[in-house]
C-alpha cells in the first residue's frame, strides 16, 4: 500500500462519508496510523503469485499483529524505501506481495531480481491508512495488483456474523490483464459468487456502471491502477474508500513561510520547493517515506494557517488540523507547524 505501483501505499480518499465511521465492534480494526519502530526480519519465503508479481515471506517473531488494509514499509538494501499492503492468511502472516515495475526506480526490480530467502530485510511498520470500516454491506472493486490490501478484508468480514446471524454482505469485482497476471485466485476461490473475476482479454473491462448501482448504505473499496479509481470516483454515489499506489506528482505553487514551533525557527518555502525540502534543508530532522502524499509517514499537526491539501489520505476532520508536508502546500501567507 506508496509507490504504489507496488501493492501497498495507501490514499484513503474517503466520499462522502466521513473518516470518524467506526470499525466492526466485534472486531479490532484500528484506522490510527502510529508505527511500529523499525525492525529488521528475515525474509523465509518467496513465491510466485502470478505473471510478474510474487509474495515476500518474513519471520514476523515479535511483531504486532496487523488490521485489514494495513501495509508495510521495506528499507531495502538499495537504499529506496517502498510500502507493500500486507496480504498474509491472518494479522500474524508478514506477506507482502510485489508488483514487478519496468518503469520504477528499481524497489520492485529488487525485490524481484535480488531479494533471497534468509535475507535480512528492515521493515517499518505496520501502518493502516486504508482502514476497514463498519457498514452493513460493501462493494470491492480491484484492479491487478490492487487486490492485495482487499484480501484481508475479505477473511475478516467472512468470520464477523451480521446481527442477524448470517455472515455480513460483502462482493469482490476482481479485474486484471489476463488471468495469468490476477494474483491470489486460489485464495478467492473458496468465495465462490461473491467474487466476479474479470480478465480484460477474456471478458472486457469491469462493467462499473452496473457494479456500482447500489444501495445507499453500501460502502465502496477500490485499490488498483488511476485509471480504475478515477472512472469508480466518477461513477460511484456511495462512501468511496480508494488506495492510490501512487501520488498525482509535485506541484508548484506561490512562496509562503513556515514557523517551526518546536524547532522555533521559521523558513521560506520556495515555489518549487515542498515544506519537507525545505524543513531538510534547515537541518530538521522529520520522518518521511514517500514524499508523494500517499504514505502519512510525514504527517503534520497544523497550529494555525490555511492549508492547500494535496495529500490522498487525510479526510474531512483530519484536514483541520493536520497536513503531509511532503506535497501539500499554504493556502495563506504563512503556517505555523508542530515541527
Amino acid at each position: 500500500m506508496t509507490g504504489r505501483g507496488s501493492a501497498g501505499t495507501a490514499d484513503s480518499a474517503v466520499r462522502p462519508g466521513t473518516p470518524e465511521t467506526g470499525p466492526p465492534e466485534t472486531a479490532s480494526f484500528d484506522p490510527g496510523r502510529g508505527a511500529a519502530g523499525g525492525r529488521t526480519l528475515e525474509v523465509v519465503g518467496i513465491r510466485r503469485e502470478a505473471a510478474g508479481i510474487v509474495s515476500v515471506t518474513f519471520d514476523a517473531t515479535g511483531m504486532p499483529p496487523w488490521e485489514p488494509g494495513a501495509h508495510l514499509t521495506l528499507d531495502l538494501p538499495n537504499g529506496l524505501a517502498r510500502q507493500y499492503s500486507l496480504c498474509g492468511a491472518d494479522e500474524r502472516d508478514y506477506t507482502v506481495a510485489v508488483l514487478r515495475e519496468p518503469s520504477g526506480r528499481g524497489g520492485s526490480a529488487y525485490v524481484h531480481d535480488e531479494l533471497r530467502v534468509g535475507d535480512r530485510i528492515g521493515v517499518r511498520g505496520p501502518r493502516n491508512n486504508f482502514p476497514l470500516v463498519q457498514a452493513p454491506s460493501y462493494l470491492f472493486v480491484a484492479g491487478g495488483v490492487g487486490i492485495t490490501p482487499i484480501l484481508s478484508m475479505l477473511s475478516a468480514l467472512s468470520a464477523l456474523p451480521a446481527p442477524s446471524g448470517a455472515s455480513v454482505e460483502w462482493r469482490l469485482a476482481y479485474g486484471g490483464r489476463t488471468r495469468d497476471s490476477m494474483a491470489f485466485l486460489d485464495r478467492l476461490a473458496p468465495y465462490g459468487s461473491r467474487v466476479l473475476v474479470r480478465p480484460e482479454d477474456e471478458a472486457g473491462l469491469l462493467d462499473l456502471d452496473a457494479l456500482l448501482d447500489l444501495p445507499p448504505e453500501t460502502v465502496v473499496y477500490c485499490c488498483g491502477p488511476a485509471p480504475l479509481l478515477d472512472a469508480v470516483a466518477e461513477r460511484c454515489r456511495n462512501e468511496l474508500r480508494v488506495e492510490r499506489f501512487a501520488g498525482t506528482g509535485f506541484r508548484p505553487g506561490d512562496p509562503f513561510e513556515v514557523e517551526c514551533a518546536n524547532a522555533g525557527v521559521t523558513l521560506r518555502v520556495g515555489a518549487g520547493q515542498t515544506i519537507l525540502e525545505a524543513v531538510e534543508e534547515a537541518g530538521i530532522a522529520w520522518e518521511y517515506d514517500c514524499r508523494d502524499g500517499t504514505c502519512g509517514t510525514c504527517e503534520t499537526r497544523v497550529l494555525a494557517g490555511a492549508v492547500d491539501h494535496r495529500d490522498h489520505l487525510l479526510g474531512p476532520a483530519e484536514r483541520e488540523t493536520r497536513m503531509m508536508i511532503c506535497v501539500s502546500r499554504a493556502a495563506c501567507e504563512r503556517l505555523v507547524l508542530e515541527i
